[in-house]
């Protein structure tokens, strides 16, 4: 603890940004630059604490007192060194991470918390501006080898774990490019995808092989927005064949719908079908998206991170006007008797999106999309809802009587979350077990119940945050390690039940 004073006499700061105004005519990303003297105030608020409940919050168990105490110390170069013990990609959770590390600070108790993730992300892109990032490929090869299907942070975690102990490692991705969510759900102003990029070209020159625009598993049904249109097919009984073991990390890509009159009218977007063709708009692999906002009135059905997505993309597209919906009531400012410290704050938050426009409306659901009269949506109905529980626990949405009302809208995108692993493709072909919940079933070392099949992130976890999927894909890298060795020196794994706990 380098100033014992540090939390008394620093406030908590975070970086400005840019002006609304000025980032609504680009995608770049919202921040300014942070001085590195501000940075290093940070990590002088940094308690050292007996316990650090920070570890607790954060599922990777970063070291998260070390690097704050390094960077304070202005050693930047050894504070990377101890980030990257325990975190393969800093530079996406830094950007991408709620951190609940930070609503489990002790500082928090009775002040602001340390600003954790903007410590993180200061250090991640010093590392990469002084080239200290470099690859390192595993030093003795194993002869064995291992097929990753999918490649959003689960995957590219696990892949470059096991990479870097020395397997072949080949990386299945059905869509464009690698990257998952993290390069086609993640717009631009929340991370820009040359991060992504020198990221992936890290991990090739460590010697990892992408083959993307592949599906593994029976041609699905139904692949929506995640596949490439001209997406080769594998089936999982030959990856079983030329590999000695299998990852699965393709997450919960099964999207909840919501079956209420209309929704079969044209101008009703799933939001991954919205998202995608908007960031390959960005990257510059499609001249122009098959579903813009530009000159219509928007409703985005879901209040959370992919309706900020979707809500700060239509607002750069030029949309008249927004509103975002969310069937649960509005949370509270500040914490409640029943949420206290170090439980996650369940608190009213306003990410940037919303800060450059738009109405958001709580405590409402959708009763009806009405038509144009030539097939087209042209509005919404909907009415206010009060929560309530059942005798069951379960919460229950019932109606307000006389709370009616209508928004005018040409484009309609549902951000209402995901329900699961896809029961097709991979699944389905290699018989892999399903639980009630709709995710991939894991044992204590991410087993599945198909031998040499394993699985990682939000495909047996559910939806979830960035860091959950990297820390299991570090956890299932060192289960398939010993798997294929008989012992490991990667990192244990954590146990899933444990996980569950944390």
């Amino acid at each position: 603890m380098g100033d014992i004073f540090g939390f008394l006499k620093f406030p908590r700061q975070l970086p400005a940004r840019r002006p609304v105004p000025v980032r609504l005519r680009d995608w770049k990303e919202v921040y300014e630059p942070f001085p590195a003297e501000a940075a290093r105030q940070q990590g002088a608020r940094c308690m050292d604490c007996g316990i650090p409940f920070c570890h607790e919050g954060c599922p990777l168990g970063n070291l998260i007192p070390e690097w704050n105490d390094l960077v304070y110390r202005d050693d930047w170069a050894e504070a990377i060194e101890r980030l990257h013990a325990t975190n393969n990609f800093p530079e996406f959770t830094g950007r991408l991470c709620p951190a609940p590390c930070e609503g489990a600070c002790v500082l928090g108790i009775n002040d602001d918390p340390v600003a954790i993730e903007r410590i993180e992300y200061e250090i991640a892109e010093r590392a990469w501006s002084e080239g200290w990032v470099e690859p390192h490929p595993g030093s003795v090869a194993t002869g064995k080898r291992v097929a990753v299907v999918g490649s959003g942070p689960a995957g590219l975690a696990a892949a470059q774990q096991l990479c870097r102990g020395g397997h072949t490692v080949v990386v299945f991705e059905r869509a464009e490019k690698p990257g998952g969510l993290l390069r086609y759900g993640i717009p631009e102003f929340k991370m820009e995808k040359a991060v992504l990029g020198r990221r992936i070209d890290q991990m090739v020159a460590e010697g990892v092989e992408f083959r993307c625009r592949v599906s593994v598993g029976t041609a699905d049904a139904e692949v929506g927005a995640a596949a490439a249109a001209d997406a080769a097919v594998v089936s999982g009984s030959s990856l079983l064949e030329g590999f000695d073991a299998v990852v699965l990390a393709g997450g919960a890509t099964l999207p909840r719908d919501l079956p209420a009159p209309g929704r079969h009218l044209a101008g009703i977007h799933r939001a991954m079908d919205f998202l995608k063709p908007s960031n390959m708009v960005q990257e510059g692999s499609l001249a122009e998206t098959p579903i813009s906002a530009h000159g219509k009135h928007v409703v985005i059905i879901g209040g959370g991170d992919t309706g900020a997505d979707c809500l700060g993309t239509v607002h750069r597209q030029g949309a008249l006007s927004v509103h975002q919906l969310e069937i649960m009531p509005e949370p509270p400012s500040d914490r409640t008797a029943d949420n206290p410290w170090p439980t996650w704050p369940l608190i009213l938050r306003t990410s940037p999106a919303l800060e450059e426009g738009g109405e958001r409306l709580f405590s409402v659901t959708t009763a009806e999309f009405l038509d144009d009269g030539a097939g087209h949506v042209r509005a919404l109905r909907g009415e206010e809802v009060e929560l309530a529980y059942g005798d069951d626990g379960r919460p229950d949405f019932r109606p307000v009587e006389g709370s009616e009302f209508e928004l005018p809208c040409e484009l309609v995108l549902l951000a209402m979350g995901f329900l699961g692993a896809e029961r097709t493709g991979v699944v389905a072909d290699l018989g892999i077990e399903i639980d009630p919940r709709g995710s991939v079933v894991a044992d204590g070392e991410w087993s599945t119940n198909v031998e040499g099949v394993f699985v990682c992130g939000d495909m047996t976890r559910g939806q979830s945050l960035i860091v959950w999927a990297i820390a299991e894909g570090r956890s299932t890298a060192a289960s398939v390690d010993r798997f294929l060795m008989g012992k490991t020196a990667l990192p244990a794994p954590i146990v899933p039940g444990q996980l569950a706990l944390r």
